[in-house]
């Protein structure tokens, strides 16, 4: 069981008539996790994740996993160092890599602080002893982390210089296969993205400099967002309005059906998918063994979902100007108990309860998601604010109220509704429809195809 005495939880106090200069604008994700000591900043751009944060992190890490595994992944770790040279060979060393962290060992060798890992992960089954077709498709992914040299690092974990990534590259027999390994992970991340309950739009995309035949990013609506998204809601079409590319921004018809009922709005991207084709592999050299036996050059695609940034962008979307709002899969803890103040006139008769409350807690929802407040030197109320704050999906109260002899009431605050005052058993049936929520949301199927296109279209239409 997690105890809030022990955490490390470096709150940002700020004197009460103090006047705060601020220096940069910040997200409300970004303001509520460094005030709430989630975050520390590190440099300029980067960021220290404390264990609060991090618990969120791993079970963001977790549900991704869950998801990659389920489409057939493998999970491997490359070097964060990349030769330059494998850059080289594909011709993207050429291009714009002013944002790209650049090294030299003693002997003068050039790498890069890998932003994405598409030369690396092709020159490995390059190397790799001949691959046979019967060993394909093959759905390789690693989750670490990223370096970018933004030019205007923002909003926290949202755009930082360091971040932390899955990223899945696939490899395939042919161009359709390639299409077909594409459909399924493409499954897998639109279930992941149901499981957060957030309301997101898959959007068409440009191949920018990773390069292939077809792009979708998802996106998060909020006004912070980068991008400018397109909705059409005569025929339903989605996308970024850089597919437009100078067009974008006087566009008044819809590119696929040349309709006028053309809408936009911002978006948080916060994940990728790519068609690669042959762009790394013809270059570097990577093959495989057909049914004859003959050599045939590997069809690759490449899958990102930006973990810190997912979380960042869940918060911002989520939470109000004061409070915290998680994700019910992502929540730091499922249930916060606070019991009554040492020295109060109903400690003695209400511990007894609470102490049983503990107990059968752990039974329901386990004990690494139930945070004790036994800070009992603090006021309820001060326990309660900071429960508020951090956006527990539920917080039980152990009062003066469960001292009556007759019906003893609990307080339950649920994250975002207003106060109940239950029995005991009526909260632990609440408990247990939580928890059951998220076995729910852990057991969900992909949605047919046509399913997903509406509720694509209706969540932008919506927040707009």
């Amino acid at each position: 069981m997690n105890k809030a005495s022990r955490l490390f939880w470096p709150v940002l106090i700020t004197p009460k008539n103090a006047v705060v200069k601020q220096t940069e604008q910040l997200s409300r994700s970004q303001k509520l996790l460094m005030e709430l000591g989630l975050i520390k900043s590190g440099s300029n751009g980067t960021y220290q994740i404390m264990p609060i944060a991090q618990r969120v992190v791993d079970k963001c890490i977790s549900l991704v996993q869950r998801n990659m595994q389920e489409a057939g992944g493998q999970k491997i770790s490359l070097p964060v160092l990349t030769p330059a040279q494998l850059w080289k060979k594909t011709g993207r060393l050429e291009g714009d890599i002013s944002e790209f962290y650049m090294v030299r060992d003693r002997s003068g060798k050039q790498f890069l602080m890998s932003p994405t890992h598409e030369e690396a992960v092709t020159a490995m089954l390059a190397t790799a002893a001949p691959i046979s077709y019967r060993q394909l498709p093959l759905r390789l992914y690693q989750i670490g982390p990223k370096f970018r040299d933004e030019l205007k690092s923002r909003f926290g974990l949202m755009r930082a210089k360091e971040f932390l990534m899955k990223d899945m590259y696939t490899f395939d027999v042919s161009k359709e296969a390639a299409e077909c390994t594409y459909a399924t992970v493409s499954d897998a991340y639109e279930r992941f993205f149901r499981q957060l309950e957030v309301p997101f739009v898959k959007v068409e995309a440009a191949t920018g400099i990773m390069g292939g035949s077809l792009s979708h990013e998802y996106h998060y609506i909020s006004p912070v967002g980068e991008d400018t998204l397109l909705n059409c809601s005569a025929c339903g079409y989605a996308g970024n309005a850089e597919v437009l590319g100078s067009d974008a921004e006087t566009a008044s018809t819809c590119p696929s059906c040349q309709s006028t009922q053309l809408s936009r709005v911002r978006g948080v991207e916060v994940a990728h998918t790519f068609l690669l084709g042959d762009k790394y592999s013809k270059p570097l050299g990577a093959t495989f063994l057909n049914k004859s036996g003959k050599p045939e050059t590997l069809q690759m695609g490449c899958y990102g979902v930006g973990i810190t940034r997912v979380i960042a962008a869940a918060l911002e979307v989520l939470s109000t100007e004061q409070e915290l709002r998680w994700p019910k899969l992502l929540a730091p803890y499922d249930v916060c108990l606070i019991g009554p103040k040492q020295g109060s006139k109903e400690q003695a008769p209400v511990e007894r309860l609470e102490n049983e409350l503990l107990q059968q807690l752990t039974q329901i929802c386990g004990a690494e998601q139930l945070l004790h407040d036994e800070r009992k030197e603090l006021t309820i109320g001060k326990r309660l604010l900071d429960a508020k704050r951090l956006g527990h999906p539920l917080t039980i109260v152990v009062g003066a109220k469960a001292a009556q002899q007759e019906a003893p009431q609990l307080e339950l605050h649920a994250s975002g509704a207003e106060k109940m005052e239950l029995s005991a058993a009526e909260v632990l049936r609440v408990v247990a429809t939580h928890v059951q929520h998220k076995q729910q949301l852990l057991q969900q199927q992909q949605m047919p195809s046509h399913e997903q296109d509406t509720s694509e279209s209706q969540a932008v239409g919506h927040v707009h």
